[in-house]
């Protein structure tokens, strides 16, 4: 199965392509292991259930979005700034992945939430975590803007999970339709939802 170190880390790389492609219920043990050159046994030595590997899945995506996250929220500029550049960002990485593989494959913790969420609780549970502490990542700007006098919304929370639930919404657009120009709207629809106007401008490359 080649070296046994990195064999967990290509079953985790074969099963996040996978699920993007084609969603979790539809793949089988048999098929990620496949797809990441090990056999099968190797599959249970490093995971328990499939169940598991969607959980270590939703981990490792989450760990590197929590990084780029925090590169743009916690960088330098004024708030609305790194929250444009999110805005951007999303955009870019939804554009990167059509070209990549000729379709919009939209957010890994969208798509599981619309198809898991309701059948199994731990990712039910694991999920609701990451998107919290989204919220509370923007949360945390939004709050700055506010204290700047640059936002009108009365509820820093009510506002972030506003802002995250757009991001989500509009890059479900977006895999639906097969059409990142549906993300075109997405700063400005930020801007009306934090009560900042129309004046910041759009994000860059729309």
């Amino acid at each position: 199965m080649g070296r046994t170190s990195d064999a967990r880390e290509r079953i985790l790389g074969a099963a996040q392509a996978l699920i993007e492609l084609r969603g979790y219920s539809a793949l089988g043990v048999a098929e990620i292991c496949k797809a990441a050159g090990v056999p099968k046994g190797s599959f249970y030595y490093f995971f328990e259930s499939k169940e598991a590997l969607a959980l270590a899945v939703l981990d490792e995506r989450w760990a590197e979005q929590e990084s780029a996250w925090t590169r743009v929220l916690h960088g330098d500029g004024e708030p609305l700034d790194r929250l444009r550049r999110l805005c951007a960002e999303t955009e870019a990485a939804q554009r990167a992945g059509q070209e990549g593989c000729g379709t919009v494959s939209g957010c890994l913790f969208g798509n599981l939430s619309l198809e898991m969420s309701n059948h199994v609780e731990v990712v039910r549970s694991r999920l609701q975590e990451i998107f919290d502490a989204q919220v509370a990542m923007v949360g945390s700007v939004i709050d700055e803007a506010r204290r700047r006098g640059q936002v009108t919304a009365a509820d820093t929370a009510e506002a972030a999970r506003a802002v995250v639930a757009q991001l989500e919404g509009q890059v479900l657009f977006a895999k639906l339709y097969n059409n990142t120009g549906r993300l075109g709207p997405l700063w400005a629809n930020c801007l009306a939802l934090l009560g900042a106007g129309q004046t910041q401008g759009a994000p860059a490359g729309v």
